[in-house]
């Protein structure tokens, strides 16, 4: 049988676990009598813990007190906790990078060496890709999610992706991280439809709104539903393409904020996406460097046969400057492909 001190530990750890716990239950786990657990809840209560007894069957539930309780972590959750404190120390979210360097080191300094040694090897053999988003003030992230969560309407001022502010009231229903940017899918009220908001876009204004009746959400994948949303909704070129390969592949390489991924088959995926500017979506299919056909818009095939033409002229000229005269090699037009073709020509795939 546990000592006292460290089977009030176990029981405290045990009813952080799981919301409700029945007495048999957590004797059968500590291996005591029901009669026992009522007497270390009592000593956990003196202690200040708030553990409330549970009607029908007699159990009990710990419960929310006035001063944060120690956090009894099992080894999975502590490098869990070390890895997102690492990120979030430097992450998209503004004001807490200090806090969770702090954090870190009160909790780097008390794991044991094995899990050390793991969070250590995770950080030494990860290499960060810092992104140009803004970051987004916590107490915002906070008031969106208290507003979710109690059904209030949110009021804010917001500045579209062309620049243009304007004051919104919106029904907010969840909010989405894309690993870079954070998203508010919510109910415009003022334009009766379901909008997808960045959150670095917005300021809020107190007080919040009218309690209301959650609506069905848009879609059962949020996240896949604020991907469509931010990927080409907000463009002035919207891009349907026909990729042959499968869409764990091109997910690779384009990342949610950029394109939509449907897969057909093991072997072909549509991709949506949208640019301002046609060279953009150009770009970023062509370093795929997989086969894809062109569906709309028109202009996109266009752009991709010109600047194929401009990259096979630039080869040729370069194999000329290269290639001695009268070599076998060297051609009228000496053009070579560059890997980026239109509809009728697709793009060399590897293997």
């Amino acid at each position: 049988m546990l000592e006292t001190s460290a089977r009030l530990l176990r029981l405290l750890s045990l009813l952080q676990a799981r919301r409700d716990w029945s007495g048999p239950e957590l004797a059968e786990r500590l291996g005591v009598t029901t009669r026992t657990v009522r007497r270390d809840v009592d000593r956990l209560r003196e202690l200040g813990y708030l553990v409330h007894a549970t009607a029908g069957t007699p159990g009990y539930r710990l419960g929310a007190g006035a001063d944060l309780p120690p956090l009894l972590l099992d080894d999975e959750e502590a490098v869990a906790v070390a890895v997102g404190l690492r990120t979030a120390a430097g992450g998209s979210v503004a004001g807490i990078e200090e806090t969770s360097v702090r954090a870190l080191a009160k909790l780097e300094r008390i794991l044991p060496p094995r899990l050390r040694h793991r969070v250590h090897a995770l950080r030494s053999m990860t290499v960060p890709m810092t992104g140009a988003a803004d970051p987004v003030d916590p107490e915002v992230l906070t008031a969106i999610a208290a507003a979710c969560q109690e059904h209030e309407v949110l009021r804010f001022d917001y500045r579209s992706h062309e620049g243009r502010e304007s004051r919104r009231s919106a029904e907010p229903h969840r909010l989405v991280n894309s690993g870079r940017r954070w998203y508010l899918v919510g109910w415009d009220v003022d334009k009766g439809s379901w909008r997808t908001y960045r959150v670095d876009r917005l300021w809020l204004k107190a007080p919040n709104g009218p309690r209301f009746v959650p609506r069905d959400p848009p879609a059962e994948d949020l996240a896949a539903y604020t991907s469509r949303a931010v990927s080409s909704a907000p463009y002035r070129y919207r891009a349907r393409l026909t990729v042959h390969a499968a869409a764990q592949v091109v997910a690779g390489h384009m990342p949610p904020t950029v394109g939509t991924i449907e897969p057909v088959d093991a072997r072909t995926c549509v991709l949506r996406c949208g640019a301002n500017n046609l060279d953009e979506i150009v770009v970023w299919v062509a370093l795929m460097d997989i086969d894809f056909e062109v569906h709309d818009p028109p202009e996109l095939a266009e752009r991709i046969g010109a600047m194929a033409d401009r990259l096979r002229a630039a080869s040729g000229a370069a194999r000329r400057m290269t290639v001695p005269p009268g070599h076998p090699a060297g051609g009228a037009d000496g053009a070579a492909s560059a890997g980026l073709a239109g509809p009728t020509a697709p793009a060399r795939e590897e293997g």
